[in-house]
C-alpha cells in the first residue's frame, strides 16, 4: 500500500507506530552488558564521595576558559 492510498486515520496510525518505534530504539542503553574498567569505576566512586562530602569541582566558567570557550 502506498501513502497516497491511505486514509488519514491509517496515515496517523503509521506515523504513531513509527514514532513509538523510534523512541523505543533511542531508549536502548548501548553500554548494557558491558563491563566498566576497575580504574574508571574507582574514579567515579571517588568523584561521588568527594561530591557527597561537599567538595566542589571546577566552576563551569573556569573550565570553559581553560578550553578556550566563552561561558555566558
Amino acid at each position: 500500500m502506498q501513502v497516497k492510498d491511505m486514509t488519514i486515520e491509517e496515515l496517523k496510525l503509521l506515523i504513531q507506530e513509527t514514532v513509538a518505534e523510534t523512541i523505543q530504539s533511542l531508549m536502548v542503553d548501548p553500554d548494557e552488558g558491558k563491563q566498566i574498567k576497575p580504574e574508571v569505576k574507582q574514579q567515579l566512586l571517588d568523584s561521588l564521595q568527594r561530591t557527597q562530602s561537599g567538595e566542589r569541582g571546577i566552576p563551569a566558567e573556569e573550565l570553559a576558559k581553560n578550553l578556550g570557550l566563552t561561558w555566558e
